[in-house]
C-alpha cells in the first residue's frame, strides 16, 4: 500500500505573543525531501515539532503519517555526555523498543567505528552529531524530521547524510530537513521552500 502524503493545510503558529506564520499549506510526497530554508526565527523548527506532535498548531491541520511514522531528531543531540554512543544508543532502543542489535553496524556506516565506545563528552561535535543521527538507521520510519542535520558536519559528514537521505528516498520515505547550508548530494530529490 503507497504512503500518503504529509499535507499541512493553512496551518498558524505562534511562539508566545509572536506569531510565526499563517495559511501556511503545502505537500510533501513520498520519495521527497523538503529542504526548509529561512532565518532565525522564521519558525522553521516550530514547524517541525508541530509536524512531530511536540507542538499545538494555532490554526490548520496536518494529515497523512501517523507518529509511529515520524522520526524527529531535533538539533540538540539527546546525548548523554558520560555514556559512549553505543551506550546512548541501547538506552535510545529501549525507550523506542528498537533492536539493538544493529547499533555497531549503524555507528559504522556514520564512520564512528573508532569513537563509538568513548564518552560522548570526548567526541567531537560532528561526531556527536553523527551519533545522533545513527538513531535513523535504528527503526525504519517513513518521514524523517531533521533540524539541521548538518549543523557541525565536515564536507564528509554532510556526504554521509545527503547518501543515507538519498536512500531513504529510493524506498519511499520522505523527510523535511531545516538547514542553513546546502544538502549535498546530485542524484537527491530535493524541493525549496522558505519561510517568512
Amino acid at each position: 500500500m503507497p504512503m500518503p502524503p504529509l499535507v499541512i493545510e493553512q496551518l498558524a503558529l505562534a511562539r508566545g505573543d509572536r506569531k510565526l506564520f499563517e495559511d501556511l499549506s503545502l505537500q510533501v510526497m513520498p520519495g521527497e525531501v523538503l529542504h526548509l530554508q529561512g532565518r532565525n526565527g522564521a519558525g522553521k523548527t516550530s514547524l517541525l515539532e508541530t509536524l512531530a506532535g511536540l507542538r499545538r498548531p494555532e490554526a490548520g491541520r496536518i494529515d497523512g503519517p501517523v507518529p509511529s511514522q515520524l522520526h524527529w531528531i531535533g538539533h540538540k543531540n539527546a546525548l548523554h555526555p558520560a555514556l559512549s554512543a553505543v551506550e546512548n544508543l541501547q538506552y535510545w532502543c529501549g525507550l523506542q523498543g528498537a533492536d539493538p542489535a544493529g547499533i555497531a553496524a549503524a555507528l559504522d556506516r556514520l564512520q564512528l567505528k573508532a569513537a563509538r565506545n568513548r564518552p560522548v563528552r570526548t567526541l567531537s561535535t560532528g561526531q556527536k552529531r553523527r551519533s545522533a543521527l545513527a538513531r535513523l538507521l535504528l527503526q525504519r520510519r517513513a518521514w524523517w524530521l531533521l533540524d539541521e542535520p548538518l549543523a557541525g558536519l565536515d564536507i564528509d559528514g554532510a556526504a554521509l547524510v545527503a547518501g543515507l537521505l538519498a536512500e531513504h528516498c529510493a524506498v519511499g520515505g520522505g523527510a523535511i530537513v531545516t538547514s542553513h547550508q546546502p544538502l549535498l548530494g546530485t542524484s537527491l530529490p530535493v524541493r525549496h521552500w522558505t519561510l517568512g
